[in-house]
């Protein structure tokens, strides 16, 4: 069973940090790339972040180049965000994804797994 499990979302205020984990069973983790995406309010959920199966490759969405580094333990089957000199536009709820096949969640591919998805909230 597949299971994804993120954490360390919350409160924070602009100019903040905020690091988010997620921490992945029942796959070989190691093999597969892993994204995070983000759901803001009245916004298409869309790819914030990825990172190939060995690490060695990564790609970020132009609002967060800069701001944002995702990284992975394969040893800990765990991806991390690292989300610096937050804006109150990444307030969303963020997703833990393993498969990346798409930029907007709407259009991932079967095959692709999703966290539950966790909260951010960047106050002004």
């Amino acid at each position: 069973q597949v299971q994804l499990v993120e954490s360390g979302g919350g409160l924070v205020q602009a100019g903040g940090s905020l690091r988010l984990s997620c921490t992945a069973s029942g796959f070989t983790f190691s093999s597969w790339a892993m994204g995070w995406y983000r759901q803001a309010p009245g916004k298409k959920c869309q790819l914030v972040a990825s990172i190939s199966g060995p690490g060695t490759a990564t790609n970020y969405a132009d609002s967060v180049k800069g701001r944002v580094t995702i990284s992975r333990d394969n040893t800990k089957n765990t991806v991390y965000l690292q989300m610096n000199n937050l804006e109150p536009e990444d307030t969303a709820v963020y997703y833990c994804n393993a498969g990346v096949s798409s930029y907007y969640c709407s259009d991932s591919q079967k095959y692709d797994y999703w966290g539950q998805g966790i909260q951010v909230t960047v106050s002004s």
